[in-house]
This record gives C-alpha cells, structure tokens and sequence, in this order.
C-alpha cells in the first residue's frame, strides 16, 4: 500500500478516525496486514470480497476456500477465519447467572451468534431450560447434509430427561439462510410436541435460524 498516502492507509485512519471510518475491504486489509506474497494488501482485500460475495460470504468461508485466491496463503486464510469467530464470539453475552428465556427474542439473541444460518451443514439442537425458563444446557443432537439433518425426539428429550428439565427449545439452523420451514420441520416439531407430552417435558419452541432471519413455531401459533 505504498501509493496510497498516510491519511488513506487503514492503519492510520482507524487510529486517526476509529474503526467505524473504515470500509470493509479497509479492515480485511488491517486483518491481512503486511506479507500478501508481495501483492497490495488492500488490492487482496478487495478480491477477496468481490469473489466471496462481500462480509456475508467471508464468513461462511473455510481455510481452504479462501488459500485458492492469489495472496493468501495458510497463515492469512487462519488469521481471517479467526477474526471472523472473534467477532461472532463477541456477540454472545456474558450472562453472569443462567439467561432466562422468556420469550421468542430472548431465545433469539442467546442461539443467533453460535447457531444461525452461516454453518454449512444443518445443526439440530436443544435448549434444556428450568422450571422458571433458565438455561440448565445447550446440546447439539443431530448434525445433517448440506440441505437436511435426521433427527428422532428420542434424540432430543435424551438429555432433558437426565438433566430433569421442565421444558425445551428445539433449534435448528438452515445454511441456505431461508428460515422458511420445510413439510419435515412442520412434521418434525409435531412429533416433539407429542413426544414432549408424553414424557411431561413441554416444548417451548422451535425455531429455526437463517442468517438475521428466524422461524418461530410459536410466534406463528403452531405450538
């Protein structure tokens, strides 16, 4: 970046101005840093939007998809990805005591940064809760293809029955970033609502996660 002058440079217009003045292709550059197999590290970061489909594609990328463009090798496509988990990390709150899940939008804002739609393969999990809705665990029971996961409510109400909850969320994510549900998510969540009255463990919700989109059974009046 020697042609671009000191008050253009990344480096100095995040000290001069905060990080908030810098474009996304700024800060990848910053992320990058120097030793781009000698090409212009912002040229990089501009490619590296372009071909990945801009901040929402990066993140969905893995090591090896981002070593296939000019510039980046091991080291820089390890550097992206982890800066990429510490921004999702940084959005999970440090609650001090179990959260409680009162509602849709608090389920929301606790699974969203770990579980959304970014995964590249269908994740199926559960929220075990108390009986006042606080968070006793948070598991993964099923882990599917690129378009569905198989699951059985065995697979789900396993643990609340050993960890003695009152009551579950059932959460999955859709790569595709669609939360819209399929005729198997409608089928599925009426199973677990029969399964969970059965075993008496009542079953909150189940949402299903896109990227900053959600599908909420309960929201629409289906649980």
């Amino acid at each position: 970046m020697k042609e671009l002058s000191p008050g253009d440079r990344p480096r100095e217009k995040l000290l001069t101005h905060g990080a908030q003045a810098l474009g996304d292709n700024e800060l990848v550059a910053l992320v990058l840093g120097s030793g781009c197999r000698g090409l212009d590290g912002l040229a990089v970061a501009n490619r590296l939007l372009e071909v990945r489909g801009g901040l929402h594609g990066l993140s969905r990328s893995s090591p090896g998809e981002l070593r296939r463009l000019e510039g980046i090798g091991p080291a820089k496509a390890v550097q992206i990805v982890a800066a990429i988990e510490l921004g999702r990390r940084s959005l999970t709150r440090p609650f001090l005591d179990r959260p409680q899940l009162l509602s849709t939008a608090d389920t929301v804002a606790f699974l969203a940064p770990t579980f959304s739609g970014r995964r590249t393969v269908e994740q199926i999990g559960a929220v075990l809760l108390d009986t006042k809705y606080r968070v006793l665990k948070t598991t993964i029971v099923a882990t599917g293809t690129l378009n569905s996961s198989v699951v059985e409510p065995r697979d789900v109400f396993r643990d609340a029955v050993q960890e003695s909850a009152a009551a579950v969320v059932v959460f999955h994510n859709h790569p595709s970033g669609d939360p819209t549900p399929s005729p198997d998510d409608r089928e599925l969540t009426a199973r677990l609502r029969a399964s969970g009255i059965l075993l008496g463990v009542d079953l909150i919700d189940h949402v299903i996660l896109g990227d900053a989109r959600y599908y909420s059974f309960k929201e629409r009046g289906l649980l």
